[in-house]
């Protein structure tokens, strides 16, 4: 069992693949983690070293990954925050190439682009993600905000939620995984996890805490695509990754830290 995961990556703190790949492995599944970029820590501290990583550099390591004959081994592809638009171009062309090379290999497209009605990426970014990757996706795990912004609607209400997944969709096939929302209908103090898959919406909630540690998308999406690599069908995968990112939330405003809690990771099985 093999995932690819093509994320951020942070020296403190658990974003990106610093989040992803440990809970990967703790849930007994090899990882390939290739970075798009190598920072201090989130962009939230006051300082921030490191940088985006050059885009030849990102495109030579996923051709070793290539020559390494990983993309035969693996079950899931993850992407996630790319870092510039020339990096999202040449994880784009990774990714055709993956696809075609094995066609049973499943990709989730975590689209990473903004939150909170703000879009933190560039326009090329966005770009690549609406028209490349998420038509290749089989899966993607877009929060809300996201979520409205990609399929140009705004979401209110469960109506609102599957005319959106079905706009990402077009044509095709995707399964949509709706993160941190808030329906009109969800329960006063709750934040529900939604999948969406053939119109249909499968609605897991949990107490909304006061904490917002970063990198809990990152983390869902790493838990998702283990469940998946480990043969467990999407709906379990999706309540099993829900229900460990809230054990490690409460253990996180238990321990009142600004970062997540993460080891040892708290498991569910199926």
């Amino acid at each position: 069992m093999l995932v690819i995961s093509i994320q951020s990556q942070v020296v403190h703190g658990h974003v990106g693949n610093s989040a992803a790949a440990y809970a990967i492995q703790a849930e007994g599944v090899n990882v390939a983690a290739v970075p798009t970029t190598l920072l201090s820590n989130h962009p939230r501290y006051p300082t921030l070293r490191g940088r985006v990583l050059e885009t030849e550099l990102v495109a030579d390591l996923l051709r070793g990954v290539e020559e390494r004959n990983l993309v035969d081994e693996a079950a899931i592809l993850v992407t996630g925050y790319l870092g510039s638009p020339g990096n999202a171009a040449v994880v784009a062309d990774f990714v055709e190439r993956a696809l075609i090379r094995n066609s049973k290999l499943v990709y989730l497209c975590d689209p990473v682009i903004g939150d909170d009605g703000r879009v933190y990426v560039a326009d090329g970014i966005l770009d690549v993600v609406r028209h490349r990757l998420l038509p290749a996706a089989n899966l993607t795990t877009p929060n809300q905000f996201e979520l409205g912004l990609l399929a140009g609607l705004d979401i209110a209400d469960a109506q609102g939620l599957r005319a959106a997944s079905a706009a990402l969709a077009g044509t095709g096939r995707i399964d949509v995984v709706a993160t941190g929302c808030t329906l009109a209908d969800t329960a006063e103090g709750q934040v529900e996890t939604i999948l969406c898959a053939d119109g249909q919406l499968s609605r897991f909630a949990t107490p909304r805490l006061p904490i917002r540690p970063s990198g809990t998308g990152d983390l869902l999406a790493g838990l998702i695509a283990a469940h998946l690599a480990r043969g467990i069908a999407t709906e379990a995968a999706v309540r099993l990754a829900v229900e460990t990112i809230f054990a490690v939330l409460v253990r996180t405003q238990e321990a009142g830290t600004a970062e997540m809690r993460l080891v040892p990771l708290p498991t569910r099985k199926a």
